[in-house]
């Protein structure tokens, strides 16, 4: 098991690890839609809030020698499901068929007053 850590995605939040491997996985820990040259959250809008966590997810996977065709599935966490179908747009722009599996969830808050959160699996490997 091999921790993934990356200036590229912003630092962890808490006691955990940007993302772990572990059998020829990357788990990675749900990504804020936190610049990270700035440490910050810097747009209030769910779509521009998915793009950030999705890039960062992205960079957490190059460092591990993976890439976006790689997910496998994600978590999603938003803190108004009113904006899905906008979520959805934006999700997609960083995907293509065959899709990963994900779900989706509604919930009450996330950390730094985001609005949305997302988790990944991602294979490793070819």
């Amino acid at each position: 098991m091999t921790a993934i850590d990356t200036s590229e995605a912003p630092k962890a939040v808490g006691p955990y690890s940007q993302a772990r491997t572990h059998a020829g996985l990357l788990f990675v820990s749900g990504q804020l839609p936190i610049n990270p040259a700035t440490g910050k959250v810097e747009s209030e809008d769910s779509v521009d809030q998915v793009r950030q966590c999705l890039r960062n997810i992205s960079a957490i996977a190059e460092a591990a020698g993976a890439n976006m065709g790689n997910v496998l599935k994600t978590t999603v966490l938003v803190t108004r499901l009113s904006e899905f179908a906008r979520i959805n747009q934006a999700y997609a722009e960083f995907f293509s068929a065959p899709f990963p599996a994900r779900a989706t969830f509604e919930v009450s808050a996330l950390p730094l007053g985001a609005s949305v959160e997302i988790e990944a699996v991602i294979a490793l490997g070819s």
